[in-house]
């Protein structure tokens, strides 16, 4: 439709004229909006019509009476669970803590179910609600998904449990298995194997580096690990013959590998051997369950950390169920999951994130299907898929909001899509989602398509997301679209939007598993008695502390239980909660002033021409600096603005380029509020992207401050020799 624009043009006219008598639409517009609107209401619009007056009919022609007809008939927005103007309530005990407004007293939810109060339970009671239904799923390329039944892996993950007891491993909360592998139906099968025996879950990150997981073998006393592919068992066996993780002795590999790796394992002492094999021991040697305990450990999830190693985060069943749990209860008037939906698996399972949305997924006996493995063949596995449940991270959402921009790529086309999103966000403002209105017929179709057709539910979160580009996307996408707040030492999230608001820029409430309280931050200026402060976390959902790490588990639990995150929070009025700056990374500039980095780097993102920003200052020196990485699909149109043109490395390299995006950002710095010592002096331009892939990016996209500082260490003695205040 956006293509010739004549339909959908008369339309918005027909909207923003006063005098709408003075619009007499063609036979041909009028046919070709009906055969763009295949609509199942289309009996009742044409039942609707004949009741018009003839001057209605000729007054406003077929357009004006399918629009009259259309927002008529709209549905009526679903009943909050909750008086939006107060989603949460203080608790007593003089700390000023909330709890959400969904419960009824100050007693926390640790369960949903009553029979589910183990990650093993989650899996059990989707085995019988499903019938046997399909469970997980994987498709080669170009071809269709093939799913194996939830029966098929309760036996398998049955399988490889009883192999490792056979094996010697013990049936007890302080066996640890790890597991080195991308998202795949066998990463499901193995986690719930462990949990068969109560064994207890190590996920080792692809992207943490070889020092990284030779680190955490070491550290959980990792005997066994799970491999997908021969490369990792590979990376494994480098670090036992350079005698770094003694304690590792067996690897078992998910896909085919050939004889050399066995021999090259032997001469190390580390016996290799395929999945296959171990489920066929387990099979011979089939054991009863020997299931957890809630208060027992199910997971130790090693957070990547900006600086220093790996912590390791004990995550018990309680702390997965009770957080599991308070999202089906957040969320339980407007969607239930039930065993038609379908979850696409692609953020990282070793991520606390992903498993507390599969295990919603697999309690209501509903289906989780894998992408390829390849991030860029991830559309076409949703538009195989289908699913009706897609969990995002801010990057992908950002990716995703940039695309549809960028294919407006006139005036008149962006002002018109503009134009429509308004339309559906003041639906939004009401409480109203649909994917049925004009607009979605005319605009949003093909936005929506690409996701497969079909979602119905996402939630973002693990970073901040702008709340231009949320609001944008609900009204596109049509969907129920939440947005939580969290890290993994409170499993995964502790805030949570309410159904029923859709407004952005907030984290929404306390979910029903967790007490949330702001403390002073004096250094900062911020006070809790001004309903500000650093959000602090109690309840079922918070960890048991950091493996072997008292020292750090006492710097992130006090002496009450309460888990101090190190984000700064504001209350606000109607009782959700705004992420506003962030404690850690904080220092001071020679004159004394606080800098918070991570907030600046946030403003700054903001310029058009900034893709990347790092923010960086010391304390012998009186003001920041930043590296840039200018946006390489934005620059070129940006610079020809300015009177610049050239490649990109060529506009990187143009010193005086460099002033005009300096000017931009500080401008966008001052507009945002940023005061003068929080304005960066000087920038260097950078055409490498942070990344994971070169360290500078942790597997959750944070910066690694200490990495970034080492790369462009040449860079900022210049800035800082060369820069003037």
């Amino acid at each position: 439709m956006m293509g010739n624009g004549m339909p959908l043009t008369y339309l918005v006219a027909l909207h923003s004229c006063q005098h709408k008598e003075q619009l007499q639409p063609t036979a041909m517009q009028a046919h070709e909006l009906f055969r763009h609107l295949r609509m199942p209401e289309l009996d009742d619009f044409r039942q609707y019509i004949r009741t018009l007056p003839t001057n209605t009919l000729m007054g406003f022609g077929a357009f004006a009476a399918l629009t009259t007809y259309w927002y008529a008939t709209r549905p009526k927005a679903l009943k909050p669970p909750c008086d939006l103007s107060m989603q949460s309530v203080e608790v007593e005990g003089g700390e000023h803590a909330r709890r959400s407004c969904l419960l009824n007293s100050d007693e926390l939810l640790t369960n949903y179910y009553d029979d589910v109060r183990t990650a093993y339970e989650i899996f059990q009671r989707g085995l019988e609600v499903s019938n046997n239904g399909p469970c997980l799923g994987v498709r080669k390329p170009d071809q269709p998904y093939e799913w194996i039944s939830y029966k098929e892996v309760s036996e398998r993950a049955e399988y490889v449990g009883s192999a490792l007891l056979h094996r010697g491993y013990k049936p007890a909360p302080d066996q640890y298995i790890g597991i080195f592998a991308q998202n795949r139906p066998e990463w499901v099968l193995i986690e719930q194997g462990c949990y068969t025996y109560s064994m207890v879950v190590v996920p080792l990150y692809d992207t943490l580096g070889a020092d990284a997981i030779s680190y955490i073998v070491n550290k959980a006393d990792v005997g066994l690990v799970f491999c997908d592919k021969s490369d990792k068992a590979k990376l494994l066996l480098d670090n036992v013959e350079r005698g770094e993780t003694p304690v590792l002795n067996t690897i078992v590999i998910m896909e085919s590998f050939d004889s050399d790796l066995v021999e090259r394992g032997k001469k190390c002492g580390v016996e290799i051997l395929s999945l296959r094999e171990l489920e066929e021991v387990g099979r011979a040697h089939r054991q009863k369950p020997v299931p957890p305990n809630p208060e027992d450990l199910a997971v130790i999830c090693f957070t990547s950390g900006t600086t220093g190693n790996p912590k390791g985060a004990m995550i018990t069943h309680q702390n997965i169920v009770s957080n599991a749990s308070a999202f089906v209860k957040a969320t339980e008037k407007a969607i239930i999951p039930g065993t038609e939906d379908v979850l696409i698996s692609f953020l990282p399972l070793a991520h606390m994130f992903e498993r507390i949305v599969e295990c919603v997924i697999l309690c209501h006996g509903a289906r989780i299907g894998f992408f390829q493995g390849d991030i860029r063949l991830l559309m076409d596995d949703l538009k195989t898929l289908q699913p009706t449940v897609f969990p995002v991270v801010p990057r992908l959402l950002n990716r995703m909001f940039d695309k549809i921009f960028g294919q407006a790529n006139t005036s008149l086309k962006r002002w018109i899509l503009d134009f429509a999103s308004k339309r559906k966000e003041a639906e939004l403002r009401s409480g109203i989602i649909r994917k049925n209105s004009l607009w979605d017929k005319l605009i949003f179709h093909k936005i929506q398509a690409s996701l497969g057709g079909k979602v119905r539910l996402m939630i973002t979160g693990a970073a901040p997301v702008s709340a231009n580009v949320l609001t944008f996307l609900r009204a596109a996408l049509g969907c129920q679209f939440y947005e939580g707040y969290g890290q993994t030492e409170c499993t995964a999230g502790c805030s949570l939007t309410i159904p029923g608001d859709w407004t952005a820029g907030h984290v929404g409430a306390p979910m029903p598993c967790s007490l949330l309280k702001l403390v002073d931050v004096e250094e900062m200026n911020y006070f809790a008695v001004q309903g500000e402060g650093e959000v602090c976390v109690k309840g079922p959902n918070v960890f048991q502390g950091y493996l072997k790490d008292p020292e750090k588990t006492a710097e992130a639990l006090d002496k009450d239980g309460w888990l101090h995150t190190g984000d700064i929070g504001k209350w606000l009025p109607n009782g959700t909660l705004k992420i506003i700056d962030r404690k850690k990374h904080i220092f001071k500039l020679a004159q004394g002033e606080y800098i918070a980095p991570e907030k600046i780097e946030n403003v700054y993102m903001r310029s058009e021409p900034v893709a990347q920003v790092f923010v960086y200052g010391e304390s012998l020196q009186a003001f920041l600096i930043a590296i840039v990485v200018p946006d390489a699909e934005t620059l070129s149109s940006w610079a020809k603005k300015k009177g610049f043109e050239g490649s990109y490395e060529e506009l990187c390299k143009n010193k005086d380029l460099k002033k005009y995006i300096l000017e931009d950002m500080l401008k966008v710095g001052k507009d945002s509020g940023l005061k003068s010592f929080e304005q960066v002096k000087g920038i260097a331009l950078s055409m490498e992207m942070f990344s994971i892939e070169n360290g500078l990016l942790t597997p959750t996209l944070k910066a690694k401050r200490r990495e970034l500082q080492k790369f462009f260490k040449s860079q900022i003695d210049e800035l800082y020799t060369n820069t003037r205040m």
